[in-house]
C-alpha cells in the first residue's frame, strides 16, 4: 500500500510527465497563436506578391504581434506538473495583459520595417549607390532583433513603452549570445520558409518561441535583478 501511495504521490512530476506536460503546452499555445493571428494570414490570401501591397501587408501582420506576446507569457508561466495545466488560461492572461502594450511597439516596428522593404524593392528608382541598400538591409535585421527583445520584455514585464525601446536596445548589444541566439532563429525561419514552405514557421511557432526564452535567460534574468523593483 505504501508502494501505491508514492507513486501516486509522484504522479505528473517525473520526466515523463514533464515531456507530455511540456507537448500538451506547446500544442495549446500553438493552436491558440494561430487562432489569435488568423486575421492576418487570411487578409494575405487576399493579396498579391506586388510591393505596393507592402502596407496592406504590416496592416494584416498587426493581430500577430499580440498573438507572439500572450505565446510567450503562457510558456514563460507554462506549469510543469502534469496534473495540474492551465495553458490557455494563462494564453487568455497573457492576451488580456499584452495587447495592448504589445501593439505599441509592433505598429511602428511594422511601419518602420514596411519603409525599408518598400524602398529596398523600389531601390532602382532612387539613384542610391548599391551600399545604400547593403545599409537599409542591415538596418532592417537589426531593427528585427530588437524587436525580438522588445517581444519578450512586453511580454513578461510591465514597463513602460519608452523604458522597453531603451532597454530592448540596450540589450542588443549588452547580451550578444541572445541576440545571436534570436538572429538565428530569424534565419532558420526565413530559409524555411524560401526553401519549403510559408506555413512550416507557423507551425512551429510555439518551439521556436520557446527556443527564444531560453537563449533569452540572461536577458530576462537581468531584467529581473536590476530593473525591477
Amino acid at each position: 500500500m505504501s508502494g501505491v501511495g508514492v507513486r501516486a504521490d509522484g504522479f505528473g512530476t517525473g520526466v515523463l510527465s514533464r515531456a507530455a506536460a511540456l507537448i500538451h503546452t506547446l500544442v495549446t499555445v500553438e493552436a491558440l497563436l494561430l487562432l489569435v493571428a488568423s486575421p492576418g494570414p487570411a487578409g494575405l490570401l487576399f493579396l498579391g506578391a506586388d510591393p505596393s501591397n507592402l502596407p496592406l501587408v504590416a496592416v494584416c501582420l498587426l493581430p500577430l504581434g499580440p498573438a507572439l506576446s500572450a505565446a510567450l507569457y503562457a510558456l514563460h508561466h507554462r506549469d510543469r506538473d502534469l496534473i495540474d495545466l492551465h495553458p490557455a488560461r494563462t494564453y487568455g492572461r497573457g492576451l488580456r495583459l499584452n495587447t495592448a502594450p504589445v501593439l505599441k511597439l509592433w505598429a511602428p516596428l511594422l511601419a518602420w520595417l514596411t519603409v525599408i522593404a518598400f524602398t529596398l524593392t523600389h531601390f532602382y528608382a532612387t539613384g542610391l549607390p548599391g551600399w545604400w541598400a547593403v545599409l537599409l538591409g542591415a538596418i532592417g535585421a537589426g531593427s528585427l532583433l530588437w524587436g525580438a527583445h522588445a517581444l519578450v520584455l512586453t511580454s513578461l514585464f510591465a514597463f513602460r513603452t519608452r523604458d522597453t525601446v531603451r532597454l530592448a536596445a540596450y540589450f542588443l548589444f549588452r547580451h550578444a549570445r541572445a541576440t545571436l541566439a534570436a538572429a538565428s532563429l530569424l534565419v532558420l525561419t526565413a530559409v524555411s520558409t524560401a526553401l519549403l514552405t510559408e506555413a512550416l514557421p507557423a507551425l512551429l511557432a510555439a518551439p521556436l518561441l520557446l527556443s527564444l526564452l531560453h537563449s533569452s535567460r540572461p536577458v530576462i534574468a537581468e531584467t529581473e535583478e536590476d530593473f525591477t523593483g
